[in-house]
Parts: structure tokens; sequence; C-alpha cells
């Protein structure tokens, strides 16, 4: 594909996606816009990630992959390039295994004609030590956070002073908005176990603190939805350049969900009453222990409630004989005629979107707790691990649209108590649901035309056609 158009030429942009699923999928949607904007897009991944890209290709067969040989790490397994095939202990060693295509990316841009040569190096926030990449080659790095920019601040703020802070039992931001405050257990995971002197912690925390000075951010999130600290970033760092573009999801061609296949499951939603139905699901990534299954049915049994729960299963002999992602024996005959039990994949989106359902208990990723928003469910938090304390933070005391009902990785909750809270959202006030549901209003709107983050996009894509290519240093 040229980068040029009747002589005219279209500016080309290099992105880079973290090899985790959460990463890479908002900024494949992120690519997919800039595309329809007129922008040439090259992504960068390793061979065996070239698999994600495929529904997007086919769309636009036009975008060029950058395809790198994984640099593989000690402790990351042979054959594995995603951190979804690890879990979230995989994150220190693949950031340190990503670092190592810095001259890879290099010499690439070396090899590119300098007038079609990329303007900037969008990557993602775990990328941090791209900053100093770009500077090498001469060009702009702006930083994609799949995330909300709370999440942002507060890892900032940790990195300056991560010896300190990291002592405290928990930790007050007194710099941002609220002065928020987290318990030490409810940092994010990716500073909280830092150890200092380790090599590879050490090159966590200096992508982190290097990353900070981008030439520019853009946030998967929406004005409506953290305002005030998209605000405190523009306002009180270093961040002029600031772009909430979020719910990318929103901004797919229109008719996506309807033109999805009824699926078994979506034909048993459609069976239930508006407002009747639990959905649960905590990611592609955290499997239950036995002691957790156990619990959740039973709290699932007591509630009297509807509810449709998407199980990861154990994949290894030795997860199956300790009991992961064990369904208790008699518990789906037992609630047959309100509950429906899905192991393995649920089309998620669609889920959320249907009208039978009425609130989410979830982990509460960002990317789960956009496609929540968007649907205008309430949230039935358990936060387990990395930003998903900070993240139901926000929902449960800032927007009102959520209620924890758990906490923890390894909690095992108490299945009387998780039944009432169940039983008591589904059934008592609707206050909750109501702001949900507005919130949800405010997120289609900033991504229609003329809303907030459509004017962001367009920005975004302004400012980087203004940019001129530089010679590569």
């Amino acid at each position: 594909m040229s980068c040029e158009d009747g002589g005219v030429v279209r500016k080309h942009v290099l992105l880079f996606p973290y090899p985790a699923q959460g990463h890479t999928l908002p900024m494949l949607d992120l690519a997919d816009q800039l595309v329809r904007r007129g922008l040439v897009v090259t992504i960068l991944v390793t061979p065996k990630n070239l698999e994600i890209l495929k529904p997007l290709l086919s769309v636009h067969p036009g975008i060029r992959t950058l395809v790198l040989p994984f640099p593989g790490h000690p402790k990351i397994p042979e054959g594995v390039e995603n951190v979804k095939d690890i879990g979230n202990h995989g994150n220190v060693p693949m950031m340190n295994a990503m670092g190592k295509l810095h001259e890879g990316i290099v010499e690439w841009f070396k090899g590119q004609e300098e007038r079609l040569r990329p303007v900037a190096i969008v990557s993602d926030f775990f990328l941090g030590w791209t900053e100093r990449l770009a500077q090498e080659v001469g060009v702009p790095r702006i930083a994609f956070y799949t995330s909300n920019s709370l999440l942002m601040e507060v890892n900032c703020y940790l990195w300056k002073d991560v010896d300190h802070l990291l002592s405290l039992d928990a930790v007050e931001f007194e710099e941002l908005p609220g002065k928020p405050v987290f318990k030490h257990g409810h940092l994010p995971s990716i500073v909280r176990p830092y150890k200092k002197s380790d090599p590879d912690w050490e090159f966590v925390k200096d992508s982190f603190t290097l990353g900070a000075s981008s030439w520019g951010v853009v946030f998967n999130t929406f004005e409506e939805l953290d305002g005030q600290y998209i605000d405190h970033c523009r306002n009180n760092m270093m961040y002029q350049r600031t772009w909430a573009v979020g719910p990318l999801k929103l901004m797919k061609e229109p008719g996506k969900l309807d033109a999805e296949p009824r699926s078994e499951i979506l034909e048993w939603l459609d069976g239930c009453p508006d407002r009747s139905v639990v959905y649960v699901c905590f990611g592609s990534q955290k499997m239950l222990s036995r002691g957790q299954m156990e619990a959740l049915a039973k709290g699932l049994e007591l509630s009297g409630s509807r509810f449709l729960w998407g199980v990861k299963q154990a994949s290894t002999a030795a997860q199956m004989e300790e009991g992961f992602g064990s369904v208790p024996e008699g518990f789906e005959e037992r609630v047959s005629e309100r509950g429906k039990v899905v192991r393995g994949w649920v089309p998620q989106e669609a889920v959320l979107n249907h009208p039978a359902v009425a609130y989410f208990l979830s982990h509460c990723g960002w990317n789960s707790v956009l496609e929540a928003v968007t649907g205008g469910v309430g949230i039935l938090a358990w936060p387990m691990e990395a930003d998903q304390f900070v993240n139901a933070k926000m929902l449960v005391e800032e927007k009102g649209v959520a209620v924890v009902v758990c906490e923890g990785a390894d909690t095992v909750p108490d299945p009387d108590m998780l039944a009432r809270t169940i039983a008591e959202a589904m059934s008592g006030d609707q206050a909750l649901w109501l702001r949900a549901k507005e919130l949800s209003d405010k997120a289609h709107k900033a991504a229609e035309a003329g809303g907030s983050s459509t004017v962001d996009l367009d920005q975004l894509v302004e400012e980087l056609t203004q940019l001129q290519n530089k010679q590569v240093l």
C-alpha cells in the first residue's frame, strides 16, 4: 500500500500494541478509526500475535504489519508471546522482552523512504521505553492508555517515589482531584510488587518514568466518565496534548452488534424478562479457585435471581486436580430453570447490551467496565488485581453505578452476604440502575458525531497530519 494518493503524501503512523489481549484489542479499534480518517497505519507485532490482527485486516487490508521476532525472556515459556497465555504475573518479563525490540525498530525506520516514514509512534503505556526510541528516530511518541486517566495519574504518582509510597499501609494521592486514598493492597499490581535493584523491575520503573514525558496521551475513556482527571492531566501535568477518544468500540460500524449470529446464549436471554439477569464473568485471564467457585455458586443459588455465568475452565492437569474453574456438582441441575453456565467464550458485548441483563458481576477490568457502561448495566464489583481497584473506586464512589461484593484475587466471598447483595440489587432501589442508564447515554453521545470523544479523535488526527518527517538520527 502506498502512502500516496494522487501525489498527496498521507501521514503514516506506527502503532505498537502491548501483547496482552486487553491492551491489543483497544489499540486495534484505534487503528480502525485512524485509517477511516485517512492515515496510513503500520502495526508492530510478533509472529504469534498476527492472528489477533486478522479481523481488522479483513476490513482494512491496506494496514501494514511490521512483524519482528519475539525476543524471549527466561521467565516466559518457550512459544508464548502474549500475556493472556501466562497471566498478569507475566507482565514484568513481557515488558522486558518487548524492550529488546528497540534496535529492530530503529533499523526498520532507517529502511523507510524519508518522505514516507512514520511521523509518530503510538505505543501502549506499558511500553514507556519507546519514548527513548522515538527520540532516537526523530518522531514524537504518543502514549495510548487502554484505561482511564485516573490510573495514569496514580501510576505516575507512585513511580515518582515508589520506595517510600510502597512502604505505607495506605497512600493518599494528595495531588489528584478529591485526594483519593488507596490501601496498599489496592494499588495497581504493576507497581505493588516492585523489587528495588532487580534488573527486570528496574527496567519497568525506568519505562514508566520515561513514558511520563511522552509528547501526548490518548485514553480509551470519555469526558463524562472521568473528566475531572482528564482536566487535571491537561492542566496540572505536562500533557496539554490529551485526547479522550472512548469508548472506541462504540465507534465501530453501525449495526455490528445486531449483525452477530443469534447464539444459544442470546436466545436464552431472549426468553428472560427485561432487567432480570445477572451476568457473571471475570475476563479472559482470571480463573477462580475451587473455594471461590463453590462460594459463588452458592451465592447465586441463594439469591434466587436469574443469572448467566461465563466460566473460565482449567487448562492444565494440575489446575483440574485442584478444582480451578470447576462448577460444583449438581449446581446446574438445581438452578436450570433460572440460570445458565457457559464454559468458554461468551459474546460479552452483545450480552451486556441485551435488555434482559440488569447487572454485571465483574472484576472491573477497564474493557469490561466500558462494555458495562455502554450497555447501561449496573456493576457488582469484585476487583482482584491490576487496575481493577482503581476502576472500582471510581465506579462506586464517584459515579454510583457499582457496589462492591468482594475484594481480592484469592478471597472467598461469604455466600450468604453475596446472595443478599445480588438479591437487593435485582429487586431493590433502582437508582443505581438508572444512573448506569444515564451514563450509558452519555457514552453513546460522546461517540456520536460532534460528541466529545469524536471531537478529540478528529483533533488527534489533525495533530498527526500536521507533523513532518524528520531524518533518522
